[in-house]
């Protein structure tokens, strides 16, 4: 049985990731070291992160790995500590995923995820049941550091134009959701000379008002805070603040993948060079390469494979139509906080966040999820009758069917057991009838699969 979803280890707290998967996961990563070096172990906000952060430290010592508990942080700010001061590192985070569920990411020695090769490595220790235990003399040092935020917070100051954005004393709103990112972007906000008015920046794993997710109709106190203040931009953070959404001065949601499409340009405008962007994001992306005359590379979901063929083909500029941005001249990874320094750096230019918005080709999409059970039998299924359309597919992830006006992905989450499915076209009316026919050709293919 695979370990690993698009994102690390992920499920119910305390049923599926419970400190036992947690301990012997840490036992696997120091197995995997070979009993040697440093590792960065931190978590979210989530109430059961603390305990599961315990059992993670205590599986590393065993091993004879030094451990540094940097306490609760966003997952940018470990990795960001790790590439600098440790070998590894252990995040206990479910991102986006609802409450009650939780996660153990690892973090290679350059900050990066751990590769897909990595995980399957952990993977094949973790079923033998092998693990390199230390003897008592050699159980490993335990430290703490509790200036990890602090350090993060100034390396995203060094990386942009910060006194061009201090001159300008934007107003920012922000919603944190109760997440690891209200330790970071508020003050990283504030040191950017920035006036901060702050929603849900109190620390609470119970997320009380809205799931760590931050979807549009969950982000109505922002769109109005910022209507009502006259505020430059609203953002908002998931749970681990590896991503980044916005809200434009006038309290409209600006989409992701407008967003993605937005920075990409802007980017390669600065700096001439490949872009990496996994299947499902938008045509978008294609018009901005084009137009500047740059490579596009596609990969499978996850910012694990966008990291790496960015480091592969040395891109100035990645990610996903999530909210998830990479700056690798910043570091390898998904960064909402740097995200959100970027997008300042860009309005010192002078233009409003709507006016960006339009900068990039216009089309539409929609999205939906559905419950699966059998996710395997049920992608099979799908390809046979794709494959039957006589239509150009993309088999990268799942399955993605172009038609002459607009597209249709269809693949299975790695991190929950569900479908998900993203259309685009040039119409909304379109999408959504594209929406719909991958939402039916899951459906139906779901009810096969129960007959198999």
């Amino acid at each position: 049985m695979a370990l690993f979803g698009t994102n690390g280890v992920r499920g119910i707290a305390n049923e599926y990731i419970t400190p036992e998967l947690a301990l012997n996961l840490a036992r696997c990563l120091g197995t995997y070291m070979g009993s040697k070096g440093t590792v960065a172990i931190g978590c979210d906000t989530r109430i059961s992160g603390q305990m599961l952060k315990s059992a993670a430290i205590a599986g590393a010592l065993s091993t004879g790995l030094s451990v540094i508990d940097v306490g609760t942080v966003p997952t940018p700010s470990i990795q960001l500590y790790v590439r600098d001061y440790a070998d590894a590192g252990i995040i206990v985070t479910a991102s986006h995923n609802p409450r009650e569920y939780n996660g153990i990411k690892f973090i290679a020695g350059d900050g990066s995820e751990f590769s897909r090769d990595a995980e399957k490595d952990i993977e094949k220790i973790y079923h033998s049941g092998k693990y390199a235990i230390a003897s008592w003399t050699k159980t490993g040092n335990f430290r703490t550091d509790p200036g990890v935020n602090e350090y993060y917070v100034r390396n995203i100051i060094k990386s942009v134009n910060a006194e061009a954005i201090r001159s300008h004393k934007f107003k920012v709103v922000t919603d944190t959701g109760c997440g690891a990112g209200s330790l970071t972007l508020p003050f990283l906000l504030r040191e950017l000379g920035c006036h901060v008015l702050t929603l849900e920046a109190q620390l609470d794993g119970t997320f009380p008002w809205r799931n760590p997710e931050p979807l549009p109709e969950d982000l109505t106190e922002l769109t109005n805070l910022v209507k009502m203040t006259g505020a430059d931009l609203g953002v908002a953070h998931d749970g681990d603040a590896d991503r980044a959404v916005f809200v434009d001065e006038n309290g409209q949601f600006v989409n992701d993948d407008v967003l993605l499409a937005m920075m990409a340009k802007y980017m390669v405008e600065h700096e001439k060079g490949p872009l990496v962007t996994p299947v499902s994001s938008s045509q978008r992306m294609v018009d901005v390469a084009k137009e500047e005359g740059v490579k596009l590379y596609w990969t499978a979901v996850g910012s694990i494979n966008v990291a790496r063929k960015m480091m592969e083909v040395n891109a100035v500029f990645g990610g996903e139509g999530n909210g998830g941005l990479i700056f690798p001249k910043h570091q390898y990874c998904r960064d909402g906080a740097m995200s959100c320094a970027k997008v300042l750096e860009i309005l010192v230019g002078g233009k409003k966040l709507s006016d960006l918005e339009k900068s990039v080709p216009q089309y539409f999409n929609e999205k939906t999820k559905v419950p699966a059970k059998n996710t395997h039998t049920t992608m099979e299924i799908v390809k046979n009758e794709a494959s039957g359309l006589g239509r150009k597919i993309d088999t990268t992830d799942g399955v993605k069917i172009w038609y002459d006006d607009g597209w249709v992905l269809m693949r299975p989450s790695g991190t929950e057991p569900i479908f998900r499915i993203f259309a685009e076209a040039k119409s909304q009316t379109r999408a959504k009838e594209l929406m719909q026919e991958g939402l039916n050709m899951v459906t139906k293919a779901e009810k096969l699969s129960t007959l198999k």
